[in-house]
């Protein structure tokens, strides 16, 4: 895995492709933050339902605080492969390495399951 000093945990390729789906469906149906900046600040203001972090991001220290932050928040965060996937799924048109779920909308349970699932990988 790419970048693997800062990415804390594995997860399946059916579990990426539902984290996804639930920023696709949170974008359309509730609300995301997008960009490092954005995501660092709804964080920090807890409002951030859950929190998806590129792999593919260089150099990986733009993203490094992000992790810890959720933790020490206790927000939920996810890794999925490419930051143009996940630029894509937050309905922007270039790549982006992070986006927060504000509000999940109709992604609701799919954000449960998701959170629930993240919480037992992470060490």
């Amino acid at each position: 895995m790419a970048n693997a000093k800062y990415v804390l945990f594995e997860m399946s390729e059916d579990m990426k492709m539902r984290t996804y789906e639930a920023v696709e469906m949170a974008k359309n149906t509730g609300k995301v933050k997008k960009g490092t900046n954005e995501v660092t600040k709804v964080i920090e203001r807890a409002q951030a339902k859950f929190v998806v972090l590129a792999e593919d991001v260089s150099p990986p220290e733009i993203l490094i605080h992000i992790p810890y932050l959720c933790k020490e928040k206790n927000i939920p965060f996810a890794y999925v492969p490419r930051k143009k996937e996940l630029g894509y799924a937050a309905g922007l048109g270039v790549s982006t390495g992070a986006v927060a779920i504000v509000n999940p909308g109709k992604a609701r349970v799919l954000l449960e399951e998701l959170s629930n699932n993240v919480k037992s990988l992470i060490k």
